[in-house]
């Protein structure tokens, strides 16, 4: 028997073809009609939140394909700018090369019971609300800092550099507050992303023993509300897909800028508070104004590099809000009080009346409390890499060094050979030296930690700054101060500030940019 194909014209092929849908406009139509919103009830609760409840996603990673409808949904419907995202579909992998496993994860914000962004916010621009457990960023509020994306361990908030502030996902809660679903919930076909009410008690207790995605940052820091779940037991050894990979973050050069001359002008404000007292009276009379006018001058250059970094300078005002919570709020009304106290002192000594002795103290005071809040800021985000410890010592030694070496300039000018002051220069910027080399230890840990990551960067991507900043630092806080103990001279004095700055602003940019943590997972392309 003989069996005959027919075969239709390769025009008719093309114009039956035309006529069947793809999967993506099958799915489409599929969910067109008038009625779709009940399509979405089981991925929505039946009831709001109750007393120590909350809203929060869940996503069944055994659902997740990965295909970043959620992405593009949630992009579409909040009118996102270009490149700006709100939910990441990242990688996680691991198992063995005979049973492999890969994972796919969808995450946006995680809408935790102690959201750092809100805690950290200098001007009150995030709020979660009392009944649904929704963490929402007020954009009229936000005067673009960028504290949040500091602070948050997940990387949640994102800066949108054209609109001058940062952004984030709200969980749609307009949508859900008619009985909506969210539009990452409406778009994944496979229905791997849904709404639950989850209790509080117990998001606490699971946070306990680390109960979240492998590799991420530990739950307890700001304890999210997430649920993942998933009928296969992870192996030991899933982790995100660019967990051993490290990459320099954003280096911010007006707060490089500014944190190292507040802390010269703090550091120079000190010195002369301490060491001036040694001097005689015609010397100290002599020294004091050009002095305070120099450290004031850097001081006020160094505010005024600070409202470069924010995205909505004129609202800057607004910072003094957070007062309560905010160690950024306690910074600027701190160096916002050292400012005019440092020019009422300034005009003291230049002029030779008042109370100088006191108010020099008391600008040296506020100086330092100024500096110890600065280390809080970064010491809040709880990485490894700004942890007070080694934030403290940074920020305070800067002081220490880059104030001494303004003082020795200063009495250089004035043809004052104090040979003492220049080994104190030394001493300073030895210790310092050492304390900063002391990162690339942990280069010898089994384990990827965070500083040895930082340790990583700091000899591949920014290895650069680190040669420059130990060059400078040995150039011109231990070889030059050093020949100044014997044949001091103001060229000498002036070498050795100038190459101290440039060190100091070197440290600083690594400061930042090698501030590597794990986060969320986003290996997925």
């Amino acid at each position: 028997m003989t069996t005959t194909i027919t075969r239709l014209p390769l025009l008719d092929q093309y114009l039956r073809e035309q006529h069947e849908l793809t999967a993506v406009e099958r799915f489409a139509r599929s969910h067109d009609a008038p009625s779709d919103a009940r399509r979405y009830q089981a991925l929505l609760p039946a009831t709001p939140p109750g007393e120590g409840q909350q809203y929060a996603f869940e996503v069944d990673l055994d659902a997740c394909s990965g295909c970043k409808s959620c992405v593009t949904a949630c992009h579409n419907l909040n009118g996102l700018d270009e490149g700006e995202t709100w939910r990441v579909v990242g990688l996680l992998h691991g198992g063995s090369a005979a049973a492999a496993v890969k994972q796919v994860v969808t995450s946006a914000c995680h809408h935790c019971l102690e959201p750092a962004c809100l805690s950290g916010c200098p001007v009150a621009a995030y709020e979660k609300d009392l009944v649904t457990g929704i963490v929402k960023h007020l954009d009229d509020q936000c005067i673009g800092c960028q504290y949040c994306t500091f602070t948050c361990p997940y990387e949640v908030p994102q800066y949108n550099a054209r609109r001058g502030i940062v952004r984030k996902c709200d969980m749609c809660s307009d949508r859900l507050a008619v009985g909506e679903a969210p539009a990452c919930v409406q778009a994944c076909p496979t229905e791997a992303i849904a709404i639950t009410v989850i209790d509080k008690r117990q998001a606490l207790e699971d946070a306990q023993g680390d109960a979240f995605l492998p590799g991420t940052p530990s739950p307890a820091i700001t304890i999210p509300t997430t649920v993942y779940k998933t009928q296969h037991p992870p192996p030991r050894n899933l982790l995100p897909a660019e967990f051993f990979s490290v990459s320099p973050s954003h280096h911010h050069a007006p707060l490089v800028v500014m944190l190292v001359l507040t802390q010269l002008s703090v550091g120079a404000f000190v010195a002369d508070a301490v060491i001036g007292r040694s001097l005689a009276a015609e010397l100290r009379a002599a020294l004091q104004p050009a002095h305070a006018l120099g450290a004031l001058a850097v001081g006020l250059a160094a505010l005024l590099a600070s409202v470069f970094h924010l995205g909505r300078p004129l609202y800057a005002f607004r910072a003094v809000i957070g007062l309560r919570t905010s160690w950024m709020s306690r910074e600027i009304v701190a160096f916002g009080l050292f400012a005019p106290l440092a020019m009422a002192y300034a005009a003291a000594s230049f002029l030779n009346v008042g109370p100088r002795e006191a108010l020099g103290w008391t600008v040296a005071a506020l100086g330092t409390v100024g500096i110890a809040c600065s280390v809080m800021i970064y010491h809040a985000t709880r990485k490894a890499w700004w942890t007070a410890s080694i934030t403290g010592f940074k920020f305070f030694m800067t002081a220490a060094v880059l104030g001494l070496a303004t003082s020795t300039l200063t009495m250089s000018v004035a043809g004052v050979a104090l040979r003492e002051l220049s080994l104190l220069v030394v001493i300073a910027s030895a210790i310092k030296a050492v304390g900063e080399l002391s990162v690339f230890v942990h280069l010898r840990d089994r384990r990827y930690t965070e500083l040895k990551r930082s340790a990583l960067l700091m000899t591949t991507d920014l290895r650069n700054w680190a040669m420059i900043r130990f060059c400078a630092l040995g150039l011109g806080g231990i070889m030059l101060p050093l020949t100044a103990t014997s044949d001091p001279s103001l060229e000498i004095a002036i070498a050795s500030l100038a190459l101290l700055v440039i060190g100091e602003l070197c440290e600083r940019v690594m400061f930042f940019a090698a501030a590597s943590s794990p986060g969320m997972p986003k290996g997925l392309r």
